[in-house]
């Protein structure tokens, strides 16, 4: 018997461990359910995604291999966006079931912007981990970093959280002069990983960058 088992072609194999394995894939398959997102303006393509209070990713990048399937039942989505009203929608999902979200973001009453700002510019890997500033979510890194781009604040001191699922969160305070620029450039580290040491690297700087994201600080 052992002989015979041992004359059986590999390929063979892998057929016969997919018969026995794939019904159990599909059934899981079956069980869990998906939503979808759908926004129509920049805003909310690039607004962050929580489902049930876990950062997911921003919003247009949500599909293909970075689909949110999940167990049936009720979950709650938020989506935020700086300067904008949080977006809260209740899903209960069935088995099996796509249920479509679609966002609308409304702006927010915000107070004046500083006279005097600094410039924050992030490089951070990977650039799809949420940016906070003094505890608010202001965007992804994607919006902060390379030419041209920059996050924009009051001179003074700020905390500087960078989350992402999956990876260790990463934390930094500055203390930029007016018209300073800052520059945080890390990899993000997996959970199961050692941490590695960031560079936070502060330069002098008088140019505003173009397109960059103001953001008043938090209160």
């Amino acid at each position: 018997m052992q002989n015979f088992l041992q004359r059986i072609n590999p390929s063979l194999w892998l057929l016969l461990f997919a018969l026995l394995v794939s019904p159990a894939i599909y059934a899981a398959n079956d069980v869990m359910g998906e939503i979808q997102f759908e926004g129509k303006s920049h805003v909310e393509k690039t607004s962050g995604v929580w489902v049930d209070g876990e950062y997911v990713g921003y919003l247009k990048e949500l599909k293909g291999s970075k689909k949110i399937l999940l167990l049936p039942g009720e979950h709650v989505v938020t989506v935020r966006q700086d300067g904008y009203q949080d977006f809260t929608e209740r899903v209960l999902l069935q088995p099996g079931q796509k249920e479509v979200v679609r966002v609308t973001m409304e702006k927010a009453v915000t107070g004046p912007l500083p006279v005097v700002t600094a410039t924050v510019k992030i490089a951070v890997n990977p650039s799809r981990a949420a940016v906070f500033l003094d505890g608010l979510f202001v965007g992804h890194v994607g919006e902060f970093m390379g030419a041209g781009r920059g996050m924009l604040v009051a001179p003074g001191t700020h905390q500087i959280r960078i989350a992402l699922p999956g990876y260790q969160t990463f934390e930094t305070d500055i203390d930029p002069l007016a018209h300073q620029k800052v520059e945080i450039k890390t990899d993000l580290v997996k959970n199961d990983a050692p941490l590695t040491e960031p560079l936070v690297k502060p330069e002098i700087s008088d140019a505003s960058v173009a397109g960059s994201a103001v953001v008043a600080p938090a209160h």
